[in-house]
């Protein structure tokens, strides 16, 4: 067997596409104008800042000064979560989220835990979806905020954004929601959908890393989360990623143009790698709503194999893939939000996340079910948890 490299890690990170960098690079080494000084170098740097964030606007119909630039996703979560949460204290100091978070969510509203906001975790289903009644009956008068991720970044659940958005907006709640794995997978209507706030980032579709953005609705109460100097129109201080801004403009543009076709082509080769994983090994699990998830996300969970195992197997052979969440893979527990699906510890240790993107050919798909069964077995053949099994007949 010829030696491939695959990546299908997509939901980890992107690469950079070169449209993107060619974008950019003037920017690092031509224009290179501080965009707050008045000269007319400065002010070229200055506008093509706002042209990126009409872009990003343009991507999500939104308005372009609804739209501020962060140094990710993760400082967009922190400014969302803690910046509605101090700036309307004095209304409420509850906040309700889900079990299944990113940790940028999760360890955030344990940071507000700390400062004596009440936190709601709700549960999901066994497919990662929450109930809307629960979110309903967990409304109290003093909530002042819902944040409910777009779409899962392990099990690639997709939730009823635009349900919960209404239920929002009706009762008079904020609601922020992560669609750091969804932007540029799936289309986004910050007005249809009752978003008031939303955060992104720019290398989950093939922009640089280090760079992302927080919608706030205008009318939005909030507070700022970096102090200084006067950028982004004084909500954000600290001087602008100008290279990694037009970057995050451009792959935003590219990425909203031809969404369906890539859509298409991406689930075609999910479907295919997915069932050809089911077909080919058994006592396997898929994790995740079977419809309604990212085009790209593959979650699976095989009986009797240690994930960290099967990566380091899988890294021999050129497949870069994930047991999860990449901020949290170098973690020994099992993946919360296998947990909070229902998975006992034994199997969500087993899990494998593949997610598919640009990179990926359908050679790929062929050579990783050609691997991974091999790999698999090769594993249960060394457990004896295994054997006892197969010896009890299968049961």
């Amino acid at each position: 067997m010829e030696k491939r490299f695959v990546y299908m890690d997509h939901a980890a990170t992107t690469y950079t596409k070169p449209e993107v960098l060619e974008a950019m690079m003037p920017y690092f080494t031509e224009q290179f104008g501080n965009a707050s000084s008045i000269y007319t170098f400065g002010r070229r740097s200055k506008a093509a800042i706002e042209e990126a964030r009409e872009k990003v606007a343009k991507a999500l119909n939104a308005l372009p000064d609804e739209i501020y630039f962060t140094g990710g996703g993760s400082e967009a979560d922190n400014w969302a979560i803690k910046g509605v949460a101090f700036a309307n204290r004095d209304k409420g100091n509850h906040i309700i989220t889900t079990k299944i978070e990113h940790h940028a969510v999760l360890h955030t509203c344990e940071y507000l835990e700390k400062q004596g906001f009440e936190v709601t975790y709700l549960d999901v289903d066994e497919y990662g979806m929450i109930n809307l009644e629960d979110l309903k009956k967990a409304i109290t008068d003093k909530t002042i905020l819902i944040t409910i991720m777009f779409a899962n970044n392990e099990i690639g659940t997709i939730q009823p954004i635009a349900e919960i958005g209404k239920i929002a907006r009706e009762r008079g709640i904020y609601f922020h929601t992560d669609a750091v794995q969804a932007v540029g997978n799936v289309n986004i209507d910050v007005k249809e959908m009752n978003i008031d706030l939303l955060s992104l980032a720019a290398h989950k579709f093939y922009g640089p890393k280090g760079v992302g953005a927080l919608y706030i609705r205008k009318g939005v109460k909030i507070d700022n989360l970096i102090h200084g100097g006067g950028q982004e129109r004084k909500r954000r201080a600290g001087t602008e990623n100008l290279p990694g801004i037009v970057g995050l403009g451009k792959a935003i543009e590219l990425a909203t143009s031809n969404i369906e076709e890539h859509n298409r082509k991406i689930k075609s080769m999910r479907d295919r790698l997915l069932n050809g994983i089911m077909e080919k090994i058994p006592y396997t699990k898929l994790n995740g709503h079977p419809e309604k998830r990212l085009p790209g996300n593959i979650n699976v969970s095989f009986q009797f194999i240690e994930g960290e195992s099967l990566l380091l197997l899988l890294d021999h052979y050129g497949i870069c893939a994930s047991t999860g969440s990449a901020c949290s893979s170098g973690s020994l527990d099992p993946s919360h939000v296998l947990m909070a699906i229902g998975l006992p510890h034994e199997i969500a240790h087993g899990s494998l996340r593949l997610s598919l993107g640009d990179l990926n050919k359908e050679e790929d798909v062929d050579y990783v079910l050609e691997v991974l069964p091999q790999i698999v077995q090769r594993l249960r053949d060394m457990s004896p948890l295994y054997e006892s099994f197969i010896k009890e007949g299968g049961k």
